[in-house]
């Protein structure tokens, strides 16, 4: 159970919390192009099925997509951003404990 602790406020990090730090970084960027992917996906495919399809359903399909594909940009975009305010806070936090730990 001590294996599980959380971080507390004050505590120094060590490398250990560095690297989780450094892989959540990662994998937060790793979900933005995840949305951003999605998102093109979308777009390409509603053109697609409005284009190539000569069908009343594909063009209702195919318009869900355009519409849902700045949802999901903007989603992951917002995502990203709050995670990112997280991480930096948790950064700030690290600083402000090593300058009061040199003085």
């Amino acid at each position: 159970m001590d294996e599980m602790k959380t971080y507390e406020s004050g505590a120094e990090m060590i490398l250990r919390d560095y690297l989780a730090l450094d892989r959540t970084k990662l994998a937060n960027e790793r979900t933005l192009l995840a949305y951003l992917r999605m998102g093109i996906g979308l777009v390409a495919a509603g053109i697609g099925m409005i284009g190539i399809l000569d069908l009343f359903w594909a063009h209702i399909v195919g318009w869900c997509f355009l519409a849902a594909a700045p949802a999901a940009l903007i989603t992951g975009v917002r995502n990203f951003a709050r995670m990112k305010k997280k991480m930096g806070l948790l950064d700030k936090q690290d600083a402000s404990h090593r300058q009061q730990v040199k003085e």
